[in-house]
């Protein structure tokens, strides 16, 4: 078995050089599943096999060499074998094995001093939470101009790999609480529920309000409003890839919770439930489906959304930013008898330019009161990285306009008009 799932994981490299990355997942899949036999000339051969329910999506390197985010350096250690020098990047779009395979499947840059994200004043604490869905770790940012008094609250959802101190040095963030005045909350996956610390947007489990992953992270929020002065009806969430995957989840399953929500490189609700899905809509798209524990009623509203994603990403397609954007639409179909059909509304256009770096294409829409409740970013050159982010941070663009104060902005044009009344959870 052992010589086997080697001969396998030896073919799925060999593909993987040769750029061969459906290929080389078909038998990486095979291989897991046991049955692990040479790719067929014609490259098919067995892709259509069930996929184990216990794989991990690790999806936060860009493949293209062109597209290259600027990530954050460190020794690595614990590796027995050394692939060629940008097979890592190539395998970060693949399944993981259970336990990890050094060398092959890149995992945690271990032994990286943690970036300085503490502007000078405020305090970065670390906090937990815990229901019956687990417990999470989080870190809270405190402004220096916090004494007490109601401020807003944004949750970060990190990205696959990352951790607290990594997104808020890669989204400067806390630079941007610390001149707004407004707390922050980093919720921290933990790798023994993701290896890659993914959050598991692709789990139907952890796609429905009072289980699973939202369960935690709507608690982490309401932790931080019980203990702090958080601002009515200004309480927001945003994230990267799978975090930004997840803080879709969270807008649709806590509108009451939630009054706006930044998504970058991420995809719909409901775009996938399982590995299988998850591959086919990270790199075709996928159309999300709603997935909710009580059904879409008319006092639902579409959380005003932000949405930012590069045109040249290819672990996250820019497509899915666009099925984002039908599904919004959709939702707000189901939840208004009075309007009819789903097609996302007309758009006002706007195009840019960030002084030496990339160009973007800015659409608003807007609610049948001309309300701007949806902004699609679609930035030019950009891969699978937070544009505009900063070093030390990983998977970060500072080429691209800034999303982080792009979303700030968005966030305090949008603070929660009334109250909607769900169920606890």
């Amino acid at each position: 078995m052992r010589d086997q799932m080697q001969a396998g994981m030896a073919e799925a490299t060999r593909l993987t050089c040769e750029g061969q990355l459906a290929e080389a997942t078909a038998i990486i899949q095979r291989t897991l599943g046991g049955t692990f036999a040479p790719a067929s000339p014609d490259g098919s051969g067995g892709a259509d096999e069930p996929v184990e329910a216990n794989f991990r999506v690790v999806d936060e390197a860009p493949r293209a060499a062109s597209t290259r985010c600027r990530r954050a350096t460190g020794r690595r250690t614990g590796a027995v074998t050394r692939p060629a020098p940008d097979l890592p990047s190539r395998l970060r779009g693949l399944p993981r094995l259970p336990g990890g395979l050094p060398g092959i499947m890149p995992g945690e840059t271990e032994g990286m001093p943690a970036p300085a994200v503490v502007p000078a004043g405020g305090r970065f604490v670390e906090r937990s939470y815990a229901d019956q869905a687990g417990t999470r770790a989080y870190k809270l940012y405190i402004p220096s101009g916090y004494t007490g008094q109601a401020a807003p609250l944004v949750v970060m959802l990190h990205g696959c790999t990352q951790n607290p101190d990594d997104f808020a040095a890669g989204t400067h963030m806390n630079a941007l609480a610390e001149t707004h005045t407004f707390l922050v909350a980093y919720p921290a996956q933990a790798q023994n529920a993701n290896m890659s610390k993914c959050w598991n947007w692709f789990k139907a489990a952890d796609q429905q309000r009072g289980r699973g992953e939202p369960s935690l992270i709507a608690g982490i929020t309401r932790q931080v409003i019980d203990e702090y002065h958080i601002a009515d009806g200004q309480v927001y969430v945003a994230g990267m890839s799978a975090g930004g995957a997840m803080a879709a989840i969270m807008g649709e399953t806590y509108p009451d919770l939630y009054a706006a929500v930044g998504v970058h490189s991420g995809l719909a609700p409901g775009a996938a439930h399982d590995l299988a899905s998850a591959f086919s809509a990270m790199q075709n798209g996928g159309p999300g489906t709603a997935r909710r524990d009580t059904p879409i009623v008319a006092d639902t509203r579409v959380v005003p959304t932000i949405v930012f994603h590069g045109d040249r990403d290819t672990t996250v397609h820019p497509r899915n930013g666009d099925q984002l954007l039908a599904h919004l639409a959709a939702v707000n179909t189901a939840a208004n008898r009075d309007v009819t059909g789903a097609s996302v509304p007309p758009a006002k256009i706007r195009q840019g330019q960030v002084p030496g770096g990339h160009s973007y294409t800015q659409a608003t829409y807007h609610d049948a009161d001309g309300r701007a409740t949806v902004e699609r970013w679609s930035v030019h050159g950009l891969g699978h990285c937070w544009s505009g982010g900063s070093l030390p941070g990983s998977y970060t663009d500072p080429k691209g306009p800034d999303a982080s104060a792009e979303m700030v902005r968005f966030f305090k044009q949008h603070p929660q008009r009334e109250p909607i009344e769900r169920p606890a959870g």
